[in-house]
């Protein structure tokens, strides 16, 4: 029986494959850092597993967090977002999916990819937050909070410091594992 995270429930096949596979895990490609951090800000007000569960409906309703395409998302499409079951219809969300695909594509642009902009926040290298496995996970760090200026300054929507952070924890730019968990010695 491997040893997990306590906020990693042991009945749930979903979490566990997150948890097991991908939190945590450092992640370099642009397309999936842009989709992480749009459903982390899907999230805001709702838990992880809402947003964990419908992931597959928000890559079909989002071209599969295709920015280009995003990006040029008219009035007409994001009303057909807002009657999608699949996703959160929430209309400040829609639009700030919208709105974050065009800075995304603005920072791409400015330093060559998305990923070299968004883990200068870290150095380059994942952080690691040693920690026991009952002590709390944090909800948001320095880095984070600069994090979320810079974005919001960019023009990206739903990345206030916790988001941020839970999204550095999510793509790998911190090592949140608790230190007894068998994912804790990620690199």
């Amino acid at each position: 029986m491997k040893t997990r995270c306590t906020w990693c429930p042991p009945d749930d096949p979903l979490y566990i494959k997150y948890h097991d596979e991908e939190w945590g895990v450092p992640v370099h490609d642009d397309r999936l850092l842009f989709e992480m951090l749009i459903l982390e800000g899907a999230q805001a007000g709702l838990s992880w597993r809402t947003i964990l569960g419908r992931r597959d409906s928000y890559r079909a309703a989002f071209d599969r967090f295709d920015a280009k395409k995003i990006a040029r998302y008219h009035a007409k499409k994001a009303a057909a977002l807002m009657k999608d079951p699949g996703i959160i219809r929430n209309r400040l969300k829609i639009a700030a999916t919208i709105d974050s695909a065009k800075a995304f594509l603005a920072v791409q642009k400015e330093f060559g990819s998305f990923d070299k902009y968004i883990w200068s926040f870290v150095g380059g290298k994942t952080q690691r937050n040693p920690r026991g496995n009952r002590e709390p996970l944090p909800v948001q760090t320095p880095e984070a909070e600069a994090m979320s200026r810079d974005l919001k300054k960019r023009g990206f929507r739903f990345v206030g410091p916790t988001i941020c952070y839970a999204f550095m924890q999510a793509v790998g730019m911190v090592n949140d594992h608790a230190a007894d968990c068998f994912r804790a010695k990620l690199r």
